[in-house]
């Protein structure tokens, strides 16, 4: 019975000796080995064998990229306003041993590293500076805490500002002048908007003068086109059937309600018309005259003869005259109304 209690515990010390002498390392970890209190070898991932009593596991490392976001920071910037800023770090470890044994913490390290370089950049800007200058902090920052970190067996691949918080007052006003920003943009929109309303307006007003300016003069110049030739072919028609002066003065008579046409108030008579009146009340008493010699032929009266008449040749040469005369002037109006629409394009 004693016997099989040694055996028992032989075995039982046996299966502890190799227990402790295996250490399994799982992937992406570190192990830091000290014999007799110092540094001997760092365990890799996998099966590793150490000597019991002997060595032990100092430190337990994780190799893999780690996020470390700190706390916001009061920082003063160059214009004397305090801002809160906070970052996040990402590191990786890339030599255990110097993790371990050249840095007693290493993130309070590097975050008190983070908060002094970001003391000294940004107390060399402005306020305004400070919030479109982000970049530029990331970048220096970054260089700052490779090169410091480096000896620590830590590699910084990337440092970002999270926040940077300036103080209530300041906000306020800053939202106050981006208002007023907003407010004199949409002024000056407006107004440009409105200017270029009035430029094309005065462009639509100046064309549709211009066209009918044009309208106009090509209208009065085919009007008086039109009333020449007709002017010329009833002169024609007149010339070539030897129309009798009583033919003429009638005409005169028949043109005297249209003078007083369309509500016209003043209008004139000419001076043929006097003439004309005289060739119509000659052309009446020649024919009374006619009469009485009639009776007087028949009763053997006296002859009475009246002065002649004007030879219709005359009348016609005359009222040939007078058209010319009226055409001439409807084309002279019809130049003057283009030399105005040229002045209103000009």
């Amino acid at each position: 019975m004693e016997l099989l209690l040694i055996v028992l515990v032989l075995i039982g010390l046996v299966v502890g000796g190799v227990a402790s002498t295996v250490r399994i390392v799982p992937q992406a970890r570190r192990y830091n080995i000290e014999r007799f209190g110092r540094y001997r070898v760092t365990l890799q991932p996998g099966l590793n064998f150490v000597i019991p009593l002997v060595d032990r596991v100092n430190t337990k490392l994780d190799v893999r990229e780690t996020v470390y976001s700190s706390n916001p920071r009061p920082v003063i910037t160059e214009d004397n306003l305090v801002v809160a800023i906070d970052t996040v770090l990402y590191y990786q470890i890339t030599d255990p041993r110097a993790a371990a044994y050249e840095v007693a913490n290493y993130l309070q390290a590097i975050d008190q590293l983070t908060v002094t370089t970001l003391r000294n950049l940004i107390g060399s800007m402005d306020l305004e500076t400070t919030l479109t200058s982000r970049e530029t902090i990331n970048t220096r920052l970054r260089e700052v805490l490779d090169d410091a970190t480096g000896k620590w067996g830590i590699r910084v691949n990337r440092v970002e500002i999270k926040a940077i918080d300036p103080p209530a007052s300041i906000k306020e006003a800053m939202e106050k002048q981006m208002r007023a920003e907003r407010d004199k943009r949409a002024a000056i929109l407006h107004a440009e908007g409105k200017r270029a309303s009035l430029i094309l307006e005065a462009e639509g007003t100046r064309q549709r003068s211009i066209l009918e300016a044009e309208g106009h003069q090509q209208a009065r110049v085919l009007e008086a086109d039109g009333e020449a030739k007709a002017l010329e072919r009833v002169f024609q028609a007149v010339h070539a059937n030897d129309a009798d002066a009583k033919v003429l003065a009638y005409k005169y008579l028949e043109m005297l309600p249209s003078l007083a046409a369309h509500g016209n108030s003043f209008w004139v008579i000419p001076g043929e018309l006097t003439e004309a009146m005289r060739t119509v009340t000659g052309a009446f008493a020649d024919t009374a005259s006619k009469s009485v010699d009639n009776g007087n032929s028949n009763g053997h009266g006296d002859e009475r003869r009246t002065p002649p008449l004007p030879g219709p040749r005359n009348a016609i040469e005359q009222a040939q005259r007078e058209a010319h005369e009226e055409a001439a002037k409807a084309v002279e109006e019809a130049k003057e109304e283009a030399a105005r629409a040229d002045r209103i394009v000009g």
